[in-house]
């Protein structure tokens, strides 16, 4: 193989780059919600996977609509053997918006969105409106939920269709406080039901 940089940081005269695996994602389960007060990835229940095959695992949203308007989207979990979905979390939230008429723009973080050794439902949304156009979309990523050893290190980022006509980009991020593992990941909105959507679980190799 001939590799030849040139002063534009790109390479030529490349024949072969080998064996080189990019990963891959691998869905494991849909959900999706009809007047749903929550949704729940349980691990060893309805084909979900929620172990060690996996060291990390993503969660796709796709039109989160809620029932009730304002309302955000929350996720917790459950440490094996657990119940309750209260285990102690630690994160940071800020977001960035910009008004329909582009009257209000702002990036700004958001006490209340995170959590210090909390407990809560983690919110990972602003409020999303009810209007039969206005929804969440977005992505949580949850790294090595089977671990003994480690906390478990969250991302997550949507974007929403807030109640006022604002786009309102989240950036959330944290982790669960335990070196139990993780085994269930539950959804839902702070208040009322989802009205609609799809949550996609995919396994990352």
């Amino acid at each position: 193989m001939s590799i030849v940089k040139l002063n534009n940081n790109s390479i030529k005269n490349v024949t072969t780059l080998g064996s080189v695996s990019l990963g891959s994602m691998v869905l494991i389960k849909k959900l999706t919600a009809s007047s749903s007060a929550t949704l729940s990835f349980v691990d060893g229940s309805s084909s979900v996977v929620l172990d060690n095959t996996y060291k990390e695992y993503l969660f796709t949203f796709k039109d989160i609509h809620p029932a009730t308007n304002a309302q955000k989207f929350t996720f917790q979990g459950n440490a094996a053997g657990g119940s309750g979905y209260n285990e102690t979390i630690t994160s940071t939230f800020f977001r960035a918006y910009n008004e329909e008429g582009g009257g209000a723009q702002a990036l700004s973080y958001d006490t209340g969105g995170d959590q210090a050794q909390g407990t809560s439902f983690q919110q990972i949304s602003d409020s999303v409106g009810s209007d039969n156009d206005q929804s969440c979309s977005g992505f949580l990523h949850l790294f090595n939920p089977s671990s003994t050893t480690f906390v478990k290190h969250f991302i997550a980022r949507t974007n929403t269709s807030q109640s006022s006509d604002y786009s309102i980009d989240v950036f959330s991020a944290g982790y669960f406080n335990t070196t139990s593992a993780i085994d269930e990941i539950q959804f839902k909105m702070a208040s009322g039901n989802i009205d609609a959507g799809d949550i996609c679980l995919y396994g990352i190799l």
